[in-house]
């Protein structure tokens, strides 16, 4: 039989790569290497020097830098609403992440690499993604939808002919899709998730305290005492700000009660997008989710009460998936074993195939 040179140059040259699965989030960027499971997990900043244009930092040292630098300093996301809002920056940052991931040489070339979307991308946000990637040296590029590789993360026998619904809150959007026979059934994407929560304290402690604070500030209170379902006990938590008339450094008191009610409406828009997308369901796909219940993943699906709110206001049972920071990004990684079957390299249009649903 003859030697088959080039099957053989291909098997050898898979071996020596390392594909990547890619969260690339609004909040944090984490990377899943095939074989070795999530070895980055950093927060999606950049910290640049504006006279040189230099980075100084990536990740969790620039996001300590956030609203402590001098003037020439800034501490920036270059990603917002679960899309890229500054290419140059994304590629500067992935560069970065991918170096940490894995060394590239000429025994371990560049990578292929997964990278997630969210649901409502649009086609040249797609090729934005792709282009960066390339750029911050990838080899090739495949997307999928973020909650298809959510419920990857999460385990769902998503592959047999049975509904299943996955809730995921991020940082900038929440997605909510329908998944059956390893694909979308039906899906939606709302840019409200855990930076509005952040925004609508940050907003509320201003206008009724009196007092500024920053993103992290805002984020830390919603971890400690945000809730969007009442807690059986009401607690509190000192915050330190600045004083919005005078300047100087104030010190208030805040409780869950109060929170509370300031995270009700942008959670309800999460829930109204959650009934939104049954009633765009096929009767029995959502009969099988009556029956399997809403799996939620993503940071921010973490805030107390997210679950109870969601079943009070669909009558539908909701779990919450293990590790749920990290579904996505194992999700992705799972997807690698789909690049020579199912993944098609670049755009996959999904803002086409909507128009084309409807």
């Amino acid at each position: 039989m003859a030697f088959n040179f080039k099957k053989f140059f291909k098997f050898n040259f898979n071996f020596f790569t390392s594909d990547l699965g890619v969260d690339l989030g609004t909040a944090n960027v984490l990377i899943y290497v095939e074989g070795k499971g999530v070895v980055v997990r950093e927060p999606s900043v950049v910290a640049v020097d504006k006279n040189t244009g230099k980075i100084l930092q990536v990740g969790a040292d620039a996001r300590n830098m956030m609203g402590r630098t001098p003037g020439n300093v800034v501490a920036m996301r270059p990603l917002k609403d679960g899309v890229i809002s500054d290419h140059e920056m994304t590629v500067e940052m992935l560069k970065t992440l991918f170096r940490k991931a894995v060394k590239s040489s000429i025994f371990n070339p560049k990578p292929r690499v997964v990278i997630c979307v969210p649901s409502g991308v649009t086609e040249v946000e797609e090729r934005s993604v792709i282009n960066a990637a390339i750029e911050a040296g990838a080899r090739r590029v495949y997307l999928i939808e973020e909650p298809l590789a959510a419920a990857l993360g999460a385990n769902l026998p998503i592959e047999e002919a049975n509904g299943h619904m996955v809730v995921d809150v991020g940082g900038g959007t929440t997605d909510v899709a329908v998944l059956s026979l390893n694909g979308v059934a039906n899906s939606s994407s709302v840019e409200t998730a855990g930076d509005a929560f952040d925004e609508a304290i940050a907003r509320h402690v201003r206008r009724k305290h009196g007092v500024v604070i920053g993103q992290v500030t805002a984020e830390e209170i919603k971890i400690r005492i945000g809730c969007v379902w009442p807690r059986p006990e009401d607690i509190s938590m000192k915050v330190k700000g600045r004083d919005a008339k005078t300047g100087l450094p104030k010190e208030i008191l805040l409780y869950s009660s109060e929170i509370f009610e300031v995270l009700r409406r942008p959670a309800r828009q999460i829930t109204d997008e959650v009934l939104h997308v049954l009633e765009e369901t096929s009767p029995e796909l959502v009969g099988d989710i009556a029956l399997n219940g809403i799996t939620l993943t993503g940071g921010g699906s973490q805030i107390w009460g997210m679950g109870q709110l969601i079943h009070e206001r669909t009558g539908i049972p909701c779990t919450m998936a293990d590790d749920p920071d990290s579904c996505v990004v194992y999700g992705c990684g799972k997807s690698i074993s789909w690049i020579n079957d199912k993944l098609s390299e670049g755009p996959i249009n999904l803002a086409r195939k909507r128009i084309m649903r409807e």
